[in-house]
């Protein structure tokens, strides 16, 4: 079903305004309990009102809340519109941002750096976890290239060998791994905003928001390559270079975004299921809207994980596969993947 752009419009305007909301209630809520009209008096007036000091409250929401939110928003953002750009590339409904083994080589990097020591540096982490992703893309591109065109079985195919060599190297050095430097290793692998600024949000915005402008002005593409590879050719479509775009740039923001928090699962997976099941398919629609609900679901599987057994927090990704291993299943059932 093709769209009309007033509805594209209204339909991401009230799920800006949903946005919003979401971000205005989980300032309000942690640790300490702060007023939703204090919240909104901190964000309009900044770190002072009426020249004096807005306490502790204030810095609560500017230093430690708001730019975990905003951390959070910006990654479920990346994650799932990169699961559907994946999920229209590889013309399968179950293929997620991780499924090319992205995940492995950022893990990879991050576990890495925890061992040797890097890891108590601002950037040793996220530094070391985006340069083991790009190593990952770049390998599984070559390797998935067949002559001078990238097939998309070939692609997945090294995607998944690749991941899985990762993965038991990872285990490997867990398991020599010292003791106290286990829980840094399970929370990122696991996901974790803990550690979150705007230090981080500055680093991953130009890649995260470039990455989705290219992408999202391939979204005509996307619509026809998910009809087949022939009829986008036929309809004037370059699907080797639409292929080749979607590939590097979605890896590219998946690599950002799990870069700064560690391998968080299921949002890019079931975002954009939800997501064509309420709008439809067209990718116009489809590639915001998904960025959108992905930026909302995040924020609020954060929120959870670090107020429900507060002050002690959860990994984000233990919420957000609570729920959504479930909705997962429902959707296969119904929908009968």
């Amino acid at each position: 079903m093709i769209v009309n752009p007033k509805r594209i419009i209204a339909i991401c305007s009230l799920l800006f305004f949903l946005l919003l909301a979401v971000i205005l209630a989980s300032l309000s809520l942690g640790a300490a309990k702060v007023g939703g009209a204090q919240v909104l008096r901190v964000l309009i007036h900044g770190a002072t009102y009426s020249g004096s000091p807005v306490g502790p409250e204030g810095l609560i929401i500017l230093s430690v809340r708001l730019p975990r939110i905003l951390l959070a928003g910006l990654v479920g953002a990346a994650l799932a519109i990169a699961g559907c750009s994946f999920q229209a590339l590889l013309r399968n409904p179950l293929a997620d941002p991780y499924i090319l083994g992205v995940s492995s080589g950022s893990a990879l990097g991050a576990v890495s750096a925890i061992l040797v020591g890097l890891s108590t540096t601002s950037f040793g982490m996220p530094l070391a976890s985006f340069c083991g992703a790009i190593v990952t893309v770049m390998l599984v591109f070559h390797v998935g290239k067949v002559g001078r065109g990238l097939h998309t079985n070939t692609l997945l195919l090294a995607g998944v060998i690749i991941s899985a060599f990762f993965s038991a190297i990872i285990m490997f050095l867990i398991s020599v791994a010292q003791n106290e430097e286990l829980p840094k290793i399970v929370f990122w692998l696991m996901g974790d905003f803990s550690f979150s600024n705007y230090h981080f949000i500055l680093i991953i915005l130009p890649y995260i928001v470039g990455g989705i402008g290219v992408l999202y002005s391939y979204a005509r593409g996307f619509n026809l390559m998910v009809m087949g590879e022939e009829t986008a050719i036929q309809l004037g479509i370059d699907v080797e270079r639409l292929k080749k775009v979607a590939y590097i740039f979605a890896s590219l923001i998946t690599a950002a975004a799990v870069s700064v928090c560690g391998l968080i699962g299921f949002v890019g997976l079931i975002i954009p299921h939800a997501v064509r099941m309420l709008f439809g398919p067209d990718h116009r629609l489809l590639i915001p809207a998904s960025g959108l609900v992905g930026a909302s679901f995040l924020i609020c599987s954060d929120t959870i994980a670090r107020t429900i057994a507060a002050p002690t927090e959860l990994p984000v990704g233990v919420v957000t596969a609570t729920f959504g291993a479930p909705f997962f299943i429902y959707l296969l059932k119904r929908r009968r993947v």
